[in-house]
This record gives structure tokens, C-alpha cells and sequence, in this order.
């Protein structure tokens, strides 16, 4: 008799288990007499009789469902498998793992500023971790209707409403539009705040969301770069001299001598004026003025030994021999 009726029993457990995968319900016509329970590492088992929770396992191991399981469930504590009778009830498998998930805008985000009237389109990448903290509202608000859920269906829920919460945190509190990068630590963590808020009511509970990337338009993305390399470079002066200096090493600047001469003498004529300006400063003359009664400028009453305007050497004379500067 008891070989007969341990025919009909079964094992319940997850089957075909996916890594996506948040829960799991086992659901048969009925747990049969010598039936088993099999709960894997990373996995917690809910047994379910009419709708409510009748117990929570959560200690991985092969357990005979008879001896070591319905002593500790709520209204079936006392139930007895009778001949070729089973246990009607469903086991909820639930993945106690913490999943991660991408995001991403699926179109631009005008966010509203001064600068553009029809606002700023904006994208936006990242990252989010999330997992299963309370069984019960879960089972209420999905697994009671659902036999599987997967990282993707929240995934689905949490983009549907980034549009609106990253336009709520990039506006506040005058996030700079150009340099939103620096502030994507603080935008996130209040991003994660409402979203945690969102997924409560579902048992859900989000434990992390971080912001990779923005992407601005292609036209603003080339003035941020190109205003970021003149900061670098410190001023528009220095900006053209590197240019000009590249384009000749690079064979940019060419073409038979016209092009590259003149581009010769415009940093021969640069140096030599910085080479002026540094001699004039050590020798206690940093405005480089001529030193004469007539020239008020120069209290020191010394002639340069270079033109202050060409760079050229004076020797004795008065006059600039090169651009006819006077000197005296």
C-alpha cells in the first residue's frame, strides 16, 4: 500500500531556473504523499494555500514534505495525507539574489532652461540594482496573478517613469546644464529615493542606481569641447600660437613658401617681442619704453639695446633700422 501510494509523489522545486528570473510559482494539481521539497542556494520557498502564506523556508537543503514541512505551516500544520490523497497548495520560488540592470532614454529629454527656449535635449545612461524584500506585498500585488517575473518587467516599469524623474532632478536646485556630469552622484541618489518609493508597494526595493553617461546634442556637445580645450590652453593668444605651430609640424600650413613664411615670421616676430618683454624686465624696465626726457615712461634714462617694436638690435642709433621705431 505504501509503495502505491508513493508513486503518485513528486519533488517539488524551481524548474528551468534562469538568472532573470525573480520568482518562480510551482503550481501542480496536488503535493502528494512523499513528495519533497528542494530549495537551491540563492532561493527561498513560500507555500501558499488559497492565497495565503503558510510558511517561509529559507535554508537551502532536500526536504521530505510530510516530516519536515507541514509540522511548520500555519492551518495545515495538522493535515494527514490519506491513501492516493494529496496537500492542494502552491510553492513560491523567490531568487534572493540582487539583480543589476541597464537603462537608458529611449528619446531626448528637453529639459526646460534660459538658455534654450524649446529646452535642452539631453540623454542619459546608467545602471540599477534592486531585489525582493518583503514576500507578502509581493505575492499581493504580482505572484498572486503572475507564475514568473523577470529582471525585465521591472526594468520596463522603472524607464517608463525616468523621463519624468530625471527632468525632476536635473531642474532642481539650478543643476548646470553644461557640466551635469559633476552632478550626477547627487541627481542619482534622489532618483533612486523615488523610485524605491515607487516599487514599495510591490515588494521591491531598489538598492542602487548609478548614472554612466549624458549625451548632449552634437552642436552643444562641440562648443562644451571646444570652450573646455581654450581653458586648457589658458588664453586665445597662446590657443593661435599652438594652432599655428601644429598646422607647420603637421604639413597643415604649406604651399611653396607664401603660407608658411608668413606664418614664420608672425611667431618670429611673437618671440622675439616676449624675448623683449623678459630682457626689458630684468634689466628694470617692464613697460619697455624708451629712456629719454622725451619719453616719460622710461625714469631709468637707458636705451634699449633692442627695438621694443621689431626686436631688432639698435646699437647706437636713434632710429629703429629695421621698422625706423624711434628710440630717443
Amino acid at each position: 500500500m505504501g509503495l502505491f501510494s508513493r508513486q503518485f509523489a513528486n519533488v517539488v522545486e524551481w524548474q528551468e531556473f534562469r538568472e532573470d528570473m525573480i520568482f518562480y510559482k510551482w503550481n501542480n494539481d496536488e503535493i502528494k504523499k512523499g513528495s519533497r521539497l528542494i530549495i537551491r542556494p540563492g532561493q527561498d520557498a513560500v507555500f501558499l494555500y488559497n492565497g495565503r502564506v503558510e510558511g517561509i523556508f529559507k535554508d537551502e537543503g532536500d526536504y521530505d514534505i510530510e516530516s519536515q514541512i507541514i509540522p511548520f505551516l500555519s492551518t495545515l500544520a495538522g493535515f494527514k495525507f490519506g491513501f492516493n490523497s494529496g496537500m492542494r497548495a502552491e510553492v513560491l520560488f523567490i531568487n534572493t539574489k540582487e539583480f543589476i540592470a541597464k537603462w537608458g532614454t529611449q528619446n531626448a529629454i528637453n529639459i526646460p532652461t534660459p538658455h534654450l527656449p524649446g529646452g535642452m535635449p539631453i540623454r542619459a545612461n546608467g545602471t540599477f540594482t534592486f531585489k525582493v524584500n518583503d514576500y507578502v506585498k509581493l505575492i499581493d500585488k504580482i505572484a498572486g496573478i503572475k507564475q514568473s517575473y523577470y529582471v525585465e518587467d521591472v526594468r520596463l516599469r522603472i524607464v517608463a517613469i525616468l523621463d519624468q524623474l530625471l527632468m525632476k532632478w536635473i531642474s532642481k536646485e539650478g543643476k548646470d546644464m553644461f557640466n551635469l556630469q559633476a552632478n550626477s552622484f547627487d541627481i542619482a541618489v534622489g532618483i533612486r529615493t523615488d523610485l524605491d518609493m515607487q516599487l514599495f508597494d510591490t515588494g521591491l526595493s531598489v538598492a542602487g542606481f548609478q548614472i554612466m553617461s549624458f549625451t548632449y546634442p552634437e552642436e552643444i556637445q562641440a562648443m562644451i569641447n571646444k570652450n573646455a580645450s581654450h581653458s586648457m590652453v589658458g588664453d586665445l593668444g597662446r590657443y593661435q600660437q599652438i594652432a599655428m605651430t601644429e598646422g607647420i609640424s603637421s604639413g597643415k600650413v604649406k604651399g611653396g613658401g607664401a603660407a608658411s613664411d608668413m606664418a614664420g615670421m608672425m611667431m618670429g616676430m611673437n618671440m622675439a617681442n616676449q624675448m623683449m618683454q623678459n630682457m626689458n624686465q630684468t634689466t628694470g624696465n617692464p613697460t619697455g619704453a624708451v629712456n629719454t626726457p622725451n619719453n616719460p615712461g622710461n625714469p631709468t634714462g637707458v636705451k634699449p639695446n633692442f627695438c621694443p617694436n621689431c626686436g631688432t638690435k639698435t646699437g647706437s642709433a636713434n632710429f629703429c633700422p629695421n621698422c625706423g621705431q624711434k628710440l630717443i
